[in-house]
């Protein structure tokens, strides 16, 4: 199976880089035994280390907290994960791969980051158009800096799809969870409006034409503002408390239209067992959601 760091391009691409380490670390072998200067291969190595840090920048957890490379077994995990879910195993591995790309070009020209592991933000990206929904309007609940939101919009389009997106979030200058002490984002960016706005203008005119709403889901007021239409596409990544969860998920019972999906972010995270407890009492009810799997720390449902 080909993945992102050995298909046949990538392999010639990094053969140069791959070819030179492995002549310098031979050089150092040959010096070592041979008795050469331990003070010259040191140099070496400091000098490809020094040359190597640049890349690391482009992927590494600086300036937004995780790391974005993704370990082998991670990445070959999800896309096996994906192609269990949407049934389509060459589409996991495209997607994946496509937006894998754009989380990393996103972050890189965009205000702030995107929130979330990476296999778990690639999951959602490409488990969303795989799925199919049944209309293009998105609602998502919960979205940090808006660029999450720019980003399913750019692979909705890849998909062909007229995405309409819809985002809730109380913007309230830093990421609020009930329960947790949250201190200033890795980032060093405030969470409001205008970073949103500014990540969703990456999107083009899709993203500029996003509806924002300031506030919390469970208020009747906001509810009410944008429970206008029925949504193909329900993001739900807010109150990650078992109360919370549980709101939002009722929420989208009456917001979702027929065969609409609906994404339960961080389902079975450890650090978040309300999720899953919400989700566990709610699948227990007269519900018209079906369960159709998980892709890394993210659960997939679809409304009747």
């Amino acid at each position: 199976m080909r993945t992102l760091l050995t298909t046949k391009v990538t392999r010639r691409a990094l053969r140069p880089i791959a070819d030179l380490i492995d002549q310098r670390i031979e050089r150092q072998i040959r010096r070592s035994l041979g008795g050469g200067s331990d003070n010259n291969g040191l140099h070496e190595l400091m000098t490809l280390r020094n040359r190597q840090r640049p890349l690391e920048l482009l992927l590494d957890g600086t300036g937004r907290g995780v790391s974005r490379l993704p370990a082998q077994v991670h990445l070959t995990r999800a896309i096996d994960e994906l192609a269990s879910v949407t049934g389509d195993k060459e589409g996991a591995e495209r997607n994946i791969a496509q937006s894998f790309r754009l989380l990393i070009a996103l972050e890189s020209l965009g205000v702030g980051r995107i929130a979330g592991g990476t296999m778990n933000i690639c999951g959602k990206l490409s488990a969303v158009p795989l799925l199919d929904p049944p209309n293009d309007e998105i609602l998502e609940i919960g979205t940090l800096y808006g660029m999450f939101g720019a980003a399913l919009i750019r692979m909705m389009e890849r998909a062909g799809r007229d995405p309409h997106l819809t985002i809730v979030d109380p913007l309230a200058g830093l990421q609020l969870q009930p329960g947790t002490t949250e201190g200033a984002d890795p980032t060093g960016v405030p969470v409001r409006e205008a970073a949103v706005r500014t990540n969703l203008g990456l999107a083009g005119s899709a993203g500029a034409e996003a509806r924002v709403q300031q506030g919390f889901s469970e208020d009747p007021e906001v509810r009410a503002l944008v429970s206008d239409r029925s949504y193909g596409v329900i993001i739900v990544d807010g109150d990650h408390s078992a109360s919370g969860v549980k709101a939002d998920l009722e929420w989208a019972e009456q917001i979702a239209a027929p065969g609409g999906i609906v994404v339960l972010d961080d389902f079975g995270h450890a650090k978040w067992p309300g999720i899953k407890e919400a989700f566990d009492k709610h699948m227990a009810t007269d519900t018209r959601l079906t369960f159709l799997g998980q892709v890394a720390n993210s659960g997939y449902l679809r409304a009747a």
